[in-house]
């Protein structure tokens, strides 16, 4: 029994940075760029892309510095990298999302801050700063090229919840997702940062898991996209 091969999406660089975007047959309604976790790479994300796109959305996953295809080390471009996407997705979608995943929540949340005009950050585990500076001395943050002596003090003048709520400044909806089983970034995180947070905003905490179940789950993925589909409602009808 033959199945259909799955749908290939455009792969190229921009600025040194590999990506991949999927475009539905349709004009999108938005784009949804997607960053990945530290020592993954946008290929692993490929199944929430093409999730995405059936409900026609685009979606562009794009390796950080440091991983897959993409030159350089991680460090401080890594949110000047996001916008750079976000900006390539606008070639695309009138409106653009982010999702991002552990370290790549991480990187969604304040590059989403600093645009100003994303209309839905979904991140999942995401890890602070403090989260990923600890991991870097220690040792336990690795796979990926990263030069720690730029890196370590990067990180240490930023501040995760200003950029929450700089979201909220912005009026960028924010989902948050985190398994309560997750060995690496407590469920508390998201916890704290969605106290932080103005509305409108969402916290979802599932019951078992790990670190990296909820990206590859189902009902997760399309719960991202309903909520990204849900704040592009609101932007096109605004209160009042």
């Amino acid at each position: 029994m033959k199945h259909p091969l799955p749908s290939r999406p455009e792969l190229a660089t921009h600025e040194g940075l590999a990506y991949a975007l999927f475009l539905p047959e349709a004009a999108p309604s938005a784009g949804i760029v997607i960053c990945h976790g530290s020592g993954s790479a946008k290929e692993s994300h490929f199944d929430f892309a093409r999730n995405a796109m059936a409900h026609g959305l685009a979606a562009l996953a794009y390796d950080a510095r440091g991983h897959g295809r993409s030159i350089g080390d991680f460090g401080p471009s890594a949110f000047d990298d996001a916008l750079a996407m976000f900006n390539l997705m606008r070639e695309h979608a009138p409106d653009v999302a982010v999702r991002g995943s552990s370290m790549g929540g991480f990187t969604a949340i304040h590059a989403a801050a600093l645009d100003g005009r994303v209309a839905a950050v979904v991140a999942i585990s995401p890890a602070p700063e403090d989260y990923l500076l600890r991991g870097l001395r220690s040792g336990r943050l690795d796979g990926f090229d990263v030069d720690r002596e730029v890196a370590e003090p990067w990180l240490e003048t930023l501040d995760i919840l200003r950029a929450i709520a700089a979201l909220g400044d912005a009026g960028t909806a924010l989902l948050l997702m985190h398994a309560k089983g997750d060995e690496q970034v407590p469920y508390t995180v998201s916890q704290e940062l969605y106290e932080a947070a103005a509305e409108p905003k969402r916290l979802l905490i599932v019951p078992g898991g790990h670190h990296r179940s909820l990206q590859h789950d189902l009902e997760m993925q399309s719960e991202s996209i309903r909520f990204v589909e849900r704040a592009l409602a609101r932007r096109a009808s605004p209160p009042g």
